[in-house]
């Protein structure tokens, strides 16, 4: 008894693929490398992925730095990172350093520290916990693991429990 296995992902023409990335590309901001997996995983060889690329970037409807923007603001925004996170995530997704650098300016200062005081505020209002230092702890963890930096947590963490 022999067993076949059928490749079932359909396959594409490259002016599919295109108009299928250019659609894709259109509904949301995409990077570079979300793009070329997205291809990979449409089982595109590499000149293909190469040429459709170009296509994307030469029209706008790929462009890095206003991923990377729109990215931070979104995080920042609605999930509340802070700097170190937004950086460790765009780098992830192999954003150069002179866009991360661009895409961190479009969070206001005064904006960022509000956001930070609120949601230190916010979080030591929910922990009952009545040792000092493992509320602390607490406090400090939730903050670092949203990407704020560790010299404005522990300052803020010190200055609101004594």
């Amino acid at each position: 008894m022999f067993l076949y296995t059928v490749n079932t992902s359909p396959s594409y023409t490259v002016e599919e693929a295109k108009r299928k990335l250019e659609h894709y590309c259109a509904y949301q901001d995409r990077c570079h490398k979300e793009v070329v997996t997205k291809l990979k995983n449409m089982n595109m060889i590499p000149l293909a992925i190469d040429s459709i690329v170009s296509h994307l970037i030469e029209h706008n409807f790929l462009n890095e730095e206003r991923f990377a923007k729109s990215f931070a603001r979104g995080k920042f925004s609605i999930k509340k990172w802070g700097k170190n996170r937004i950086v460790r995530e765009l780098k992830m997704r192999d954003i150069s350093k002179y866009n991360i650098q661009s895409a961190l300016k479009e969070i206001p200062e005064e904006d960022y520290y509000k956001t930070f005081n609120d949601l230190a505020e916010k979080r030591a209002q929910q922990i009952t916990e009545k040792n000092t230092f493992k509320k602390k702890k607490k406090i400090a963890d939730y903050l670092l693991y949203r990407g704020w930096e560790a010299n404005l947590v522990y300052e803020k963490v010190n200055e609101m429990i004594k």
